[in-house]
């Protein structure tokens, strides 16, 4: 049955008399109804917060990672609590005023307040709608509607193209190296996991693998890789995959310099070209070389960097490009171009990839990327893997270093639970083994998440084939917020400081699956407080009940990351850990049923390699 007929219909979700649009000095201006109780959630990948309503967006492709406006993401698709979605789709800066701004024509205009008299006089009026515009003569507006707002998130994912299904190996634990490592140190870096007893399953290669880098040279560097052949053949052996950075800015001295430079824009980027690849000339030298330099030889991914870029290091807006596409279209579209490119050249291999990106957009649901940003403020990193799953995006809040082994630890476990748990060394040189003080804490972190392959495999697959995000939002849940408790709960920060409003502003827990709750802690705390949806839950590690619908306080040792599952749920793990790779059919499992409630569970499995 078709996925998408498979979500229940819905009336559309307002009045369509009520939007209005209007093209005006060169610019389309598009007004959509917000009712006063409405909340909004999305807009790409956001660091702060969850509420969207009350703010301004200028959404635009950037490096900074701060939030509201110049993101990695700047998806501009918004979900309302009232069971709808909206995607403004254009390729251009959009700007979006989410309930900001009263018009003198709005029927629906707060009452006016005298402030020299009036203590409710607000300097910020409720409005009656979002406004959107772009530069441009037109815009296409896309209205999902759906039962629930995770309705909502699947039509819009499935739309897209459905979910990805990572490589079983991708969703293991990766290592990047540090830049200019050799391919001595990384087969004694592979053999030192092996010694120490921690999965590994992709290496990361960072710049030094090229020969030339900023602009790249995309050829293996003769002094450090003189025969990157047996070099990958020795990796496959292990059971290890070799991921490539890269970013796609070409070097005079590359082999394909001269044939792409036709199908490039107008400016450089660090002195390289930049490829059109809106142009099937430029797609196809630029493939043509990663095939039989790369692919041909066993590389299973990539790492494109740099392509969010500062305005001081990306092309100008108006920067000139073959295809006729201008350079502000080419910035919000460049990281999903790359995407597609590649995702398509393996597909043609029936091979799957899971790979790394620096920016992304809307539509990028089935493309096989991870965004990895630069920002590192770990309650940032959750705020964000939180709200990556309202617009069709993966997110790995990867671990570089940190100031003490408590810190190490909590940063370890935050990443274990997000879409691809990555330790990047490029820089900082760090091992999982890099605070002796924790090293068994940390290798339990990360086999408990290749124990868990067969659940988050799983979790995969309900992504791919109904849409369902992996890593969701609790506002997502239907039993998170309760319509009748909220009327009967009082907001009070001493008897009752988690009451339903502030249930809805939640960016430190999330859904991790159907069934795990995953509740992180920051450097310096012994306890938290975890919100519970309705129904019974019980603690993953001792299967003991923990609670139904209310707030509870923990203080886990610093062994544990709080992990709480739902009543009847099946959790299949893997009683064995070794590189996923190698893995064989028959496989042991051990399977775990919390609660007293009969169930079922559905186990997804493929070969986890071909398309």
């Amino acid at each position: 049955m078709d996925p998408l007929k498979a979500i229940a219909p819905s009336d559309f979700p307002f009045d369509p008399s009520t939007v209005c649009g209007l093209v005006y000095g060169g610019r389309t201006i598009v007004r959509i109804p917000l009712k006063p109780d409405e909340k909004l959630y999305g807009l790409g990948l956001q660091f702060q917060g969850l509420n969207r309503r009350g703010k301004v967006y200028h959404l635009r492709t950037d490096h900074y990672s701060r939030g509201n406006e110049r993101l990695h993401a700047p998806t501009p698709f918004y979900i309302s609590s009232a069971g709808y979605g909206v995607l403004f789709n254009s390729p251009r800066y959009i700007d979006i005023y989410a309930g900001i701004g009263n018009r003198k024509d709005s029927p629906n205009l707060p009452k006016i307040r005298d402030r020299n008299t009036d203590r409710n006089w607000q300097a910020q009026p409720l409005s009656d709608s979002v406004e959107a515009s772009v530069y441009g003569n037109g815009m296409e507006i896309i209205v999902f509607a759906a039962p629930s707002m995770l309705d909502v998130v699947r039509r819009f994912n499935l739309y897209c193209g459905g979910g990805v299904l990572p490589p079983k190996w991708g969703l293991g634990f990766w290592h990047r190296m540090r830049s200019l490592a050799s391919d001595k140190e990384v087969i004694a870096e592979a053999d030192e996991f092996k010694r120490r007893g921690f999965p590994l399953d992709v290496i990361g290669l960072e710049p030094g693998w090229h020969s030339k880098s900023y602009p790249c040279s995309f050829e293996w560097s003769p002094s450090r890789f003189p025969n990157p052949q047996d070099f990958l053949n020795k990796m496959k052996e292990r059971g290890i995959q070799i991921n490539l950075w890269e970013n796609p800015y070409i070097s005079p001295n590359a082999s394909f310099y001269k044939a792409i430079k036709p199908y490039t824009g107008s400016h450089m980027v660090w002195l390289g070209l930049v490829p059109d690849f809106m142009m099937s000339q430029a797609r196809d030298i630029f493939t043509k070389q990663h095939k039989e330099c790369h692919l041909n030889m066993g590389v299973s991914g990539y790492k494109f960097d740099e392509v969010d870029g500062y305005d001081r290091w990306l092309w100008p807006d108006h920067a000139v490009f073959p295809s006729g596409t201008s350079g502000e279209q080419m910035r919000q579209t460049y990281a999903l171009q790359i995407q597609k490119m590649m995702m398509d050249v393996f597909r043609s291999r029936n091979q799957r990839t899971y790979s790394l990106i620096r920016a992304n957009n809307a539509a990028s649901s089935a493309y096989p990327f991870a965004i990895y940003t630069d920002h590192y403020d770990h309650r940032g990193f959750i705020t964000a893997v939180v709200n990556s799953g309202f617009c069709g995006l993966l997110y790995t809040p990867e671990i570089r270093s940190a100031q003490s082994g408590e810190e190490w630890v909590r940063r370890m476990q935050s990443v274990c639970f997000s879409h691809l748990v990555q330790l990047n060394g490029w820089f900082s040189n760090t091992k999982p083994w890099s605070f002796p003080e924790v090293e068994d804490r940390v290798r339990d972190t990360i086999n408990l998440r290749i124990r868990l392959l067969p659940y988050i495999y799983t979790a995969f697959a309900h992504y791919h084939f109904e849409g369902i995000p992996p890593i969701r939002s609790m506002v997502l849940e239907p039993d998170y917020t309760d319509s009748e408790r909220s009327e009967n709960q009082k907001l009070d920060d001493v008897d009752n400081p988690y009451a339903e409003a502030i249930r809805e502003d939640v960016t430190d827990q999330y859904m991790f699956g159907k069934s795990l709750l995953v509740a992180p802690l920051f450097v310096g705390e012994t306890a938290r407080t975890v919100i519970l949806p309705h129904g019974k839950w019980y603690d993953f590690y001792t299967g003991d009940y923990v609670g139904n619908g209310e707030v509870i306080t923990v203080q886990p040792s610093l062994d544990r990351i709080p992990l709480y599952v739902r009543e009847g749920a099946i959790i299949p793990l893997l009683k064995e850990v070794e590189p996923i790779a190698l893995m064989r059919c028959p496989i042991a499992l051990e399977i775990r049923h919390y609660g007293a409630l009969p169930s079922q569970t559905v186990l997804y499995d493929d070969d986890g390699e071909n398309v």
